[in-house]
């Protein structure tokens, strides 16, 4: 015990100080995350044949669905998946931590070099995202070795970097390599939905950590492998409050959906097609689009031609930019809704004044005031002479999350997992909190964001109104008796 609290004194005192205030003042901890931690380390100290008898979350509903959005919402499912939190009972937590190491060794995989492939389509293009994510990632390492490494050894922490190069089955390949053959602790990564469903079945079999901060398709979570994690809002969040501020807000009753024809923009624009038909107002028309196409006159016309009162792209930045200036210049004055990737300096380039009023789901508040963001902005541009992105943000605070987890439990994977699934509080992030749900995917706050005088400006719910809808208690007999009005006033919004 005396030991454990040693190390409890060191990660606090030192460790989750600057975890939780990474490029800031060291912080002292709050004497209840001790004491819990120094509760969970003591429960997890156990035999090779032992299970921890650990608290396992139950969430009331999943990701903050809203009682008349959510499916079978006429009935009371039989089994409802998600809610419950799974149990990791297999070995792992009894090895004992290597002596022959001379780095601590995180993974990383993210699309960082370009690649063509029938798999991709063409050529691939989420480059732009990946390099910045790979960016944020080696700044919390080299932060974390410039306050002495692994502090339990003195020892340095290293990036393995590997390229996520969009064909199937190479990115399973590259985690087997960083898992037995480089010997990582954990590992962040992908973006690409597709690629990042095969590794994280990959890192299931090789029981080892991974931390997701850029792939926001909603079915990512829902595998249900204890060891995985993601820290930012996806796009089921992101388009729950879409949703909502169309029907509930501004009363449409008729919009239509532009989308990429890949898995980004087929599980993105799910969630609204859903919410949408349960709103009772289904989505008018739904038209996909080749990645990088030069034209889409047939898809904006055949759009036009329902009489839609506003449009949905799903996609990235220099195609939705340029399927808004194609919109005007068809004299198509529709309001324009997108999704986060569309949040960036290159869509206002490319779109110019059409971009004004532009509005778009996005999982954080990047202009909000915060001493650690400002911080992390100031590190972020000495370091690469470049302004930080949602990618880089998300991917820093992913790897500062990985790397307080080592700093806690030390080096075994199984206590790694552990630590940060059980872990009582959210963590505080330069992009905000980070509090986990019973699946371990990251139900922070997200914001609408719209282009004002040529700037993004972003908005809470709180900010535009719309509060979040109350959740219905799991006890209740059947919802088939709420009446329009019932289902309003849970919301405390008019019924939609």
């Amino acid at each position: 015990m005396k030991l454990l609290r040693v190390k409890i004194w060191l990660v606090f005192g030192v460790g989750f100080g600057f975890v939780l205030n990474p490029v800031g003042q060291l912080a002292a901890a709050d004497q209840a995350d001790q004491e819990d931690i120094e509760r969970l380390l003591g429960l997890i100290d156990v035999g090779p044949y032992e299970v921890p008898d650990l608290m396992l979350q139950k969430d009331d509903n999943y990701a903050y669905s809203a009682v008349d959005v959510e499916p079978f919402r006429h009935v009371t499912p039989f089994k409802e998946h998600f809610l419950e939190q799974m149990e990791y009972t297999g070995p792992g937590r009894a090895i004992p931590e290597p002596e022959d190491i001379e780095t601590v060794k995180l993974g990383f995989i993210g699309p960082i070099m370009g690649t063509v492939s029938v798999a991709t389509g063409g050529k691939s293009h989420e480059e732009a995202l990946g390099i910045p994510m790979l960016r944020g990632s080696r700044l919390a390492i080299e932060q974390a070795n410039q306050r002495g490494g692994y502090l339990d050894r003195g020892i340095p922490f290293e990036l393995v970097v590997s390229n996520d190069n969009g064909l199937w089955g190479a990115s399973g390949n590259e985690i087997i390599k960083m898992a037995y053959k480089d010997r990582v602790w954990a590992i962040l990564g992908t973006i690409d939905g597709a690629n990042s469903h095969i590794a994280i079945r990959v890192a299931l079999k090789a029981e080892i950590t991974m931390m997701n901060t850029g792939d926001t398709d909603p079915t990512f979570i829902e595998t249900n492998i204890p060891w995985v994690f993601r820290n930012i809002g996806d796009d089921r969040q992101q388009s729950y409050l879409l949703v909502d501020y169309l029907y509930r807000k501004l009363g449409y009753t008729r919009v239509g959906i532009i989308r990429a024809s890949n898995r980004y923009g087929r599980f993105g624009v799910r969630e609204i097609l859903d919410g949408s038909r349960r709103l009772s107002n289904p989505i008018i028309l739904e038209m996909a689009y080749q990645v990088g196409a030069a034209d889409f006159t047939l898809q904006l016309e055949r759009l036009k031609a329902t009489n839609c009162e506003a449009i949905v792209h799903w996609g990235d930045a220099t195609d939705g930019a340029a399927i808004l200036n194609q919109m005007r210049e068809m004299g198509m004055d529709h309001p324009y809704y997108a999704c986060d990737r569309c949040v960036s300096d290159e869509f206002l380039e490319i779109a110019g004044d059409n971009a004004e009023g532009v509005m778009c789901g996005y999982p954080w508040d990047p202009t909000r005031d915060d001493p650690d963001l400002e911080a992390f902005r100031t590190a972020y541009r000495e370091r690469f002479s470049l302004e930080p992105d949602t990618y880089s943000a998300h991917a820093y605070d992913g790897m500062n999350l990985l790397i307080w987890a080592v700093q806690t439990v030390g080096l075994n994977r199984a206590k790694i997992r552990d630590i940060l699934a059980h872990r009582a509080k959210p963590y505080k992030g330069v992009t905000g909190e980070i509090p986990f749900s019973a699946c371990l995917d990251d139900l922070g706050e997200v914001f609408l964001t719209r282009v004002e005088n040529g700037k993004w400006k972003f908005y809470s719910r709180e900010d535009l109104d719309i509060p979040q809808g109350r959740i219905a208690p799991r006890d209740r007999v059947s919802r088939k008796t709420a009446s329009a009005a019932d289902v309003g006033q849970m919301k405390n919004l008019p019924p939609g």
